[in-house]
């Protein structure tokens, strides 16, 4: 079935998954890298849940350039990831496994629905309680379904 204006879901794991990326260093160059997406990529980013070990986010083409194919996309948002994390922590490369999980969301499925879900992976986890109580989720632009 062919989407027209696809949001895709996209989960991506640390190399052997080691469990580094819940952590406000991380997050706040992964935030930055999402935040700058559309002008360097041509990518939106909507919600997205981090992980210790993996993260979570919906995107979609669109933004201030011609959108870079979701492999590219994804490509550049690690190395960019890795470039601006690993040094703070002295951590040793690489940050990321090479493969990531995509997903595209169509017509018929809900992306509130799947966010829920995503959303609340680290109470699965027995990381918090509730939801609302993890620090390493959010929303960086409003993607319509």
């Amino acid at each position: 079935m062919w989407v027209e204006a696809p949001v895709y879901f996209i989960t991506t794991v640390s190399h052997r998954r080691r469990p580094v990326l819940a952590c406000p260093p991380f997050v706040a160059a992964l935030r930055a890298e999402f935040e700058a997406a559309p002008i360097r990529h041509g990518w939106r980013v909507g919600r997205y849940v981090v992980m210790p070990d993996h993260i979570h986010f919906f995107c979609a083409p669109g933004g201030e350039r011609e959108s870079v194919s979701l492999s590219q996309f994804v490509g550049r948002l690690k190395q960019g990831t890795a470039r601006a994390f690993l040094p703070q922590l002295g951590l040793a490369a690489p940050l990321w496994q090479r493969e990531f999980f995509d997903h595209v969301l169509r017509s018929n499925e809900n992306y509130d629905g799947k966010w829920r879900y995503v959303f609340e992976n680290p109470v699965r986890a027995g990381l918090v309680g509730r939801p609302d109580d993890w620090a390493f989720a959010g929303e960086v632009s409003a993607l319509e379904r």
